[in-house]
């Protein structure tokens, strides 16, 4: 059921409608005495999500008593990444999501399902996995918040992937990350529906019927003098909010090019990327887009790590971004890979396939340990200033040599393609 629903490709939502929308979604509801809010972390700080659930909570008051932010793998959020990002909502309520011991399993998707609906390309069972808070922590309401926005892993981000793989546990993560490279990222951003996505779909359906969770939904893209603004809120409780979401994403979110791109400077924030891990949506996003032999320049002022988890930065270090027959080998012929198979996803989307280039100017990181991972190396402050974000727009740049460039600030809120790449 939607409670409430408002989108559109030219909508700017300002802060007292998206207060509003919340607001008229929650009195639908009713009576509440114990609500949990599952968020996204400081990844996603232009989602909305932070302001969105201090509205919940200005609502619920102390009816609200927990925040867990879909961590995922991601590391812990800080004390002063939680009030940036959720202002006055007090510090006491958030909980940290241990992904590797802190989690229950609500039941098996059975292997069939999965051989079935990966065409073949795995043929192992799923757990679905979420953070014990969610049921053993007695809500009566559980507000899964966050951004719908074309991903690698599962083709269009949030609804149940929050639950499912934001609070799930080591397999569940692993597993899924794992379904969705060896079916293939190019088949999947920008879906909707995609194999990864109904194994999730059959998770809720089998498992997580007596979870109270309500979906609030946002879709963000850029007005015309670049700044970023909310396009849609969808608030439900099954996959109709979710579709219509997606619906706007792909409207708002992908850019469809005549021409394969030659050349591409992404740009990554400080606050938001710090590893490759996150920061390798720089060439998820653009892949479809990039031409044969072309280059990729990522501008990573704040770089100081691959993985945000220590063992997947030790995975990445030593197997490095190789091409996915490569990582398939090494995935069948060394154990450390072959139980850690969100590694093995994350190498096989960090790879170009031989294809173009990817040319990294980390903040943190040396020469030596970039091009140990299979990346170029360049210097940071040189290319910063040949390429200096407060300067370049959003898409095509002239550069005073004459240089043709793609720009883009921000590779988490889009989906870049050359036409003859999406069908």
């Amino acid at each position: 059921m939607i409670y409430f629903e408002a989108g559109g490709p030219q909508l700017e939502l300002s802060q007292e409608e998206l207060k509003q929308g919340i607001q008229q979604a929650l009195e639908k509801l009713g009576e509440r005495k114990k609500v949990l809010v599952v968020p996204p972390d400081i990844t996603r700080y232009h989602s909305q999500a932070g302001l969105l659930t201090q509205f919940a909570y200005d609502y619920y008051g102390a009816h609200l008593t927990d925040v867990l932010p879909a961590l995922g793998t991601h590391a812990p959020m800080s004390p002063p990444e939680i009030e940036k990002m959720y202002g006055h909502v007090p510090a006491s309520l958030f909980r940290v999501h241990d992904w590797r011991k802190d989690v229950v399993t609500l039941g098996d998707v059975p292997s069939d399902y999965l051989e079935s609906v990966s065409e073949g390309r795995v043929s192992f069972s799923w757990p679905a996995q979420v953070n014990s808070l969610l049921l053993e922590g007695g809500h009566d309401l559980i507000l899964s918040i966050g951004q719908v926005v074309p991903h690698e892993v599962v083709g269009m981000a949030n609804y149940n992937k929050n639950i499912f793989v934001g609070t799930g546990g080591p397999e569940g993560i692993n597993k899924s990350h794992f379904m969705g490279a060896a079916y293939g990222m190019e088949r999947m951003m920008g879906r909707a529906d995609t194999p990864v996505r109904r194994v999730l779909n059959y998770a809720s359906e089998h498992f997580a019927r007596d979870l109270p969770i309500v979906y609030v939904q946002t879709v963000i893209g850029r007005n015309d003098a670049g700044l970023l603004v909310v396009r849609g809120l969808f608030i439900g409780d099954d996959e109709a909010c979710f579709l219509k979401a997606s619906e706007l994403s792909l409207q708002v979110n992908f850019q469809m090019l005549d021409n394969p791109l030659k050349k591409v400077v992404v740009y990554l924030e400080p606050e938001e990327f710090k590893s490759t891990w996150l920061g390798n949506k720089s060439i998820y996003r653009t892949r479809m887009a990039i031409a044969d032999e072309g280059e990729l320049i990522v501008l990573a002022p704040a770089l100081k790590e691959f993985g945000e988890d220590a063992e997947i930065d030790r995975l990445i270090r030593k197997y490095g971004y190789q091409t996915t027959p490569e990582i398939l080998k090494a995935v069948a012929n060394n154990r450390d890979l072959e139980q850690n198979l969100s590694a093995a996803a994350h190498l096989i989307h960090g790879s170009t396939e031989g294809r173009f280039s990817v040319t990294y100017c980390p903040g943190h990181i040396s020469r030596e340990e970039i091009e140990s991972v299979n990346y170029k190396y360049a210097d940071p402050e040189e290319m910063m200033k040949r390429y200096d974000p407060g300067k370049l727009k959003d898409g095509y740049n002239t550069m005073p040599d004459g240089e043709e460039i793609y720009y883009i600030s921000n590779p988490a809120l889009g989906l870049w393609s050359w036409k003859e790449n999406f069908k």
